[in-house]
């Protein structure tokens, strides 16, 4: 961690814009930024040739603000990024979106033409705080150097207290260049913005009586367990009250996997036993979890058996989705603190043991292949080689589902995911982020053929950083999700979805060992990272151990049954009753 600045040496010392962004940041505990230089923030970047803290060159902006999303994922903490005016802020617009929709803390800084030229379509101009309102929790638009050390600090003041998200702050050229004694407040103070929220411990006892109430209480956590480092809180509370878990995707990780008590993820491609447990309980609490749609298909059967308690730091969301008897507005982790001594001893053991049975009965399962590799078996052995251990960053799609299904997680931020945008392209930069910011972590990215390809150039900054990262490619020959789609609810009418050639011209091209493209050993290997195609399902497992083991950036593709599909699946909109589970 580099240290923060002398407040004392700071004051009374005229320095330039750009110099305030790099002691803004310094004293926000900026470890690494990321990013790409432009004419707009040349002023910046000739002050960050001193900075005390690292900076990593992105190949794309996107590719920079995956990256600073991952460093955030993994850590808790604030991440960092700096692209340029016009397409390099506009380019960061999906990763903003990418973050804000997780809510993921990020200070974003871009570059601004001139102040007398905005309005006037400058040469790389773009109305960054127009463009970007939508897709961030605040931005700011820099009128004066003045103000801008105290920007900086609220900007990660923002970004880091109550629900967090991302924040821009856009700079202006003549401000960089500006001269100013202006310093960092000791403390921010917003008017308009008070975070911290002080829940009402009547609704506090009133959660207690439910549960102590409750014949079947059913935990649903969400990311906000983890971004509010809940973790040990629900675990003690399931066990005391003897309470099923099941998390969403943004939840994985908050509560171990391995636990008796644990149903895994819930929703369309969830656990059989957890969407059956959210429909049969007759108290369901959810625990930073936001109701989203593909948790709870058809809202008006969604959870209809029970009482539903919703924990929340914003209060905008509760009660927005489903129906709320009780809601409970606060930080998660005292809400937690407070409400475990008012609850009751329990063992509710009719209900665990039914629970139990579902899980038994329906577990993440798939058909076997003798000579093709199951793309659910990667997975698997990903768990098996790395003693489950490793941090799973996924793309999104089919890869992003087995991933969540067949990988047995046990702590938070093991497993880092786009999960309300749903963004392909997000899973190898963000595996950057995620190993700058663990270095000693196995880092492992799982992403399909096509994902992959959004943003493979970011390959090259984990090689010549020297930061390993692990690539685990399920090559299907297809967009695999979509596929799926159109094969169950489009007649089989595969439009758009075929990656270079038809099912049979792949596997012809594949059996007389012509090469499928893009040919991703010698792409993987003209960026300097080690490369294998694998066919085999007994070569899974030896080539994960020589990629773990080796210190080097790898990419391994692995050649899987072209029309595997995930499941179980609840079709969007429709309830419980619904589901489809095909697994064996």
């Amino acid at each position: 961690m580099k240290k923060h600045l002398d407040k004392d040496k700071e004051s009374n010392k005229e320095r330039s814009g750009a110099q305030c962004v790099i002691d803004g940041l310094t004293s926000a505990g900026c470890e690494v930024l990321f990013g790409y230089p432009g004419g707009a923030v040349l002023d910046i970047f000739n002050c960050l040739y001193d900075a005390p803290f690292q900076f990593v060159l992105s190949r794309h902006e996107q590719g920079a603000v995956h990256m600073a999303d991952g460093f955030a994922r993994a850590t808790g903490k604030t991440g960092c990024c700096l692209v340029t005016s016009g397409p390099g802020a506009t380019n960061a617009v999906t990763g903003l979106a990418t973050a804000n929709m997780d809510g993921i803390p990020m200070v974003c800084i871009s570059g601004q033409v001139p102040s007398a030229m905005i309005g006037n379509d400058a040469f790389q101009e773009a109305d960054v705080v127009g463009i970007t309102r939508p897709v961030t929790k605040h931005n700011f638009l820099v009128r004066s150097v003045e103000e801008l050390p105290s920007v900086i600090a609220q900007a990660f003041h923002i970004a880091s207290s109550g629900k967090p998200g991302p924040v821009v702050v856009d700079i202006p050229k003549d401000i960089q260049r500006q001269m100013t004694e202006a310093t960092i407040p000791e403390a921010i103070e917003m008017r308009a913005y008070k975070p911290h929220v002080d829940f009402k411990k009547e609704d506090v006892h009133a959660l207690a009586a439910l549960i102590n109430s409750s014949e079947r209480p059913v935990l649903y956590v969400g990311g906000g367990a983890i971004a509010g480092d809940a973790s040990a809180e629900l675990l003690e509370l399931a066990h005391k009250a003897n309470i099923p878990v099941c998390t969403t995707l943004m939840g994985i990780g908050a509560f171990p996997e391995d636990d008796a008590l644990a149903l895994s993820m819930l929703g369309m491609h969830g656990a059989v036993a957890a969407n059956y447990a959210v429909d049969k309980c007759d108290l369901l609490i959810s625990a930073g979890a936001r109701f989203d749609d593909r948790v709870t298909g058809k809202i008006s059967e969604f959870a209809k058996n029970a009482k539903v308690v919703h924990i929340d730091i914003d209060r905008s969301a509760i009660g927005k989705s489903v129906r709320c008897d009780l809601g409970v507005e606060g930080y998660l982790k005292p809400v937690l603190e407070s409400l475990i001594p008012m609850v009751d001893k329990a063992d509710h053991k009719e209900w665990v043991d039914q629970t139990q049975r579902w899980k038994d009965r329906f577990p993440f399962a798939y058909p076997g292949g003798d000579d093709t590799i199951m793309p659910q078996f990667v997975i698997e052995q990903i768990c098996a080689v790395s003693g489950g251990k490793a941090t799973v960053v996924t793309d999104v799609g089919q890869n992003q589902m087995w991933a969540a299904q067949h990988f047995n997680y046990t702590r938070p931020r093991s497993f880092i995911t786009s999960g309300g945008l749903g963004t392909m392209g997000f899973g190898l930069p963000a595996a950057i982020g995620a190993k700058f910011a663990c270095p000693n972590d196995l880092v492992v990215c799982v992403t399909g053929d096509g994902g992959v390809q959004m943003n493979f150039q970011e390959l090259v900054v984990a090689v010549e950083h020297k930061t390993p990262v692990v690539t685990v490619i399920l090559n299907n020959g297809y967009l695999g999700m979509v596929r799926q789609w159109q094969e169950m609810f489009y007649d089989h009418r595969y439009s758009g979805v075929t990656l270079g050639q038809s099912k049979r011209q792949r596997m012809e091209r594949i059996d007389e060992g012509r090469e499928y493209l893009p040919n991703f050993i010698m792409l993987a290997e003209a960026h300097g990272a080690c490369a294998k195609r694998i066919f085999k399902p007994e070569e899974v497992a030896p080539t994960l151990k020589e990629a773990f083991e080796s210190g080097k950036s790898w990419v391994i593709e692995c050649i899987v049954e072209p029309e595997a599909n995930v499941f179980p699946m609840i079709p969007p909109g429709q309830a419980v009753e619904a589901m489809i589970n095909r697994s064996v």
